[in-house]
C-alpha cells in the first residue's frame, strides 16, 4: 500500500542560516533547481561580483548568451533590494534580472510587472518565491521555487502599446502648439484654446452643440463643423435635424468654401459632421507640419466663412 504523507513547510533559516554564505553558495552549486522552473538555463559564472561598493549575489549567462544577475533575499522584499537589482542590471549590462525572496510584497510584484511592460524589450525581470518543504516524518528537505512575476508576450505588447500612445500624445501636443500660435496671428477663431494631447481641438460656432474643430490623425489632418448637442437631445436627434437643414444648402456652402466637403451624417451615431481633409500621414513627419498647418488654418477660415450665416439661422 502506498504511504501518503503530509507536506509541511520548513523555515528557510533552519537550512540556510545566512543568506550570503549559505543560500547564495548553495544556489551557485545547485542552479538546476532554479533552471527547472524557468524556460531557459542559467550558467553561474561568478558569486559576489563587485559593482562599485556593492556585490551582486550571482552573475551568470542564460541559454542565449545574455548576462543574468540574481539577487537573493531570504525575507520580505524591500526597496533596498529592488534598488540593488536595478543597479546591478544596469552597471553589469545584463539583460535578465532575477529577484529571489521568501516573501514577495504585492507592491514589489507590481513594480516587476511594470518593468516588464515598460523597460526596453531586451530586458526581462523575474520575481521568484523560495520555500522549503518536506514530507512529515521524512528527513529530506527540498527547495520550492515559484515564479510570481515574469515577462510575457502580452505584457511586452501592452508596454509597446502604451509607449505608442505616449509618443502620439506628445506629437499631437507639439502639433497643436505650433498650429494655434500660427492661427492666432490670422484669425480669432481658436484664440482661447490651449494645446492638448487629443486628436482634435475645437471652439464654439456661436450655436450650442456646434463647433469648429481641427483634427489630426495618422491618416489625415483637417477641419470640420461638428454637431453634438448631447444625450438630452437624442430624441428627436437635433444633430441630424440641423445636418439635414444644412444639406439643403450644400451647393451654396461648397461654392462659398471653394471646394467639395465630406457630408457625414453618421446615422449610427449621435453626432454628425461636415469635414475637409488633407490625406496623408503628416503627424509622424514633422517636416510636413508647416505646410499642413497653413493649409488647415486657411481651410478653417474658409469653412467658418461658408457656414457662419447658415449656422446662425439654425434653431
Amino acid at each position: 500500500m502506498v504511504q501518503i504523507g503530509k507536506l509541511i513547510k520548513v523555515s528557510l533559516r533552519e537550512i540556510w542560516k545566512k543568506e550570503d554564505k549559505n543560500f547564495t553558495t548553495w544556489l551557485e552549486e545547485n542552479i538546476d533547481y532554479l533552471n527547472d522552473v524557468l524556460d531557459f538555463d542559467i550558467t553561474v559564472e561568478k558569486r559576489e561580483e563587485m559593482v562599485g561598493s556593492f556585490k551582486v549575489d550571482l552573475l551568470g549567462t542564460d541559454s542565449f548568451g545574455n548576462k543574468v544577475i540574481i539577487e537573493n533575499q531570504l525575507e520580505k522584499t524591500n526597496h533596498d533590494h529592488l534598488g540593488k537589482l536595478l543597479t546591478y542590471l544596469i552597471n553589469l549590462d545584463a539583460r535578465v534580472a532575477i529577484w529571489i525572496t521568501s516573501e514577495p510584497v504585492i507592491e514589489h510584484v507590481k513594480v516587476i510587472d511594470w518593468l516588464n511592460e515598460n523597460a526596453p524589450e531586451f530586458m526581462s525581470f523575474y520575481l521568484i518565491k523560495i520555500e522549503a518543504i518536506k514530507i512529515e516524518s521524512q528527513p529530506l528537505v527540498t527547495p520550492l521555487f515559484t515564479i510570481v512575476a515574469q515577462p510575457t508576450e502580452e505584457a511586452k505588447a501592452f508596454g509597446l502599446e502604451k509607449k505608442e500612445f505616449s509618443k502620439r500624445h506628445l506629437l499631437r501636443k507639439q502639433f497643436w502648439t505650433l498650429l494655434l500660435d500660427k492661427a492666432k496671428e490670422i484669425t480669432p477663431l481658436h484664440s482661447n484654446i490651449s494645446p492638448t494631447i487629443h486628436s482634435w481641438i475645437g471652439t464654439g460656432a456661436g450655436k450650442s452643440g456646434i463647433s469648429y474643430v481641427y483634427s489630426i490623425t495618422y491618416k489625415y489632418g483637417g477641419c470640420e463643423v461638428y454637431f453634438d448637442k448631447g444625450k438630452e437631445f437624442a430624441e428627436p436627434n437635433i444633430n441630424k435635424i440641423r445636418f439635414d437643414k444644412l444639406v439643403k444648402h450644400r451647393d451654396e456652402i461648397e461654392k462659398e468654401f471653394g471646394g467639395k466637403l465630406n457630408w457625414e451624417r453618421l446615422d449610427n451615431k449621435r453626432a454628425s459632421r461636415i469635414s475637409f481633409k488633407f490625406m496623408g500621414n503628416y503627424l509622424l513627419n514633422k517636416g510636413r507640419w508647416d505646410t499642413l498647418q497653413n493649409n488647415m488654418i486657411e481651410a478653417m477660415i474658409c469653412l467658418e466663412g461658408a457656414f457662419k450665416k447658415h449656422v446662425k439661422k439654425l434653431n
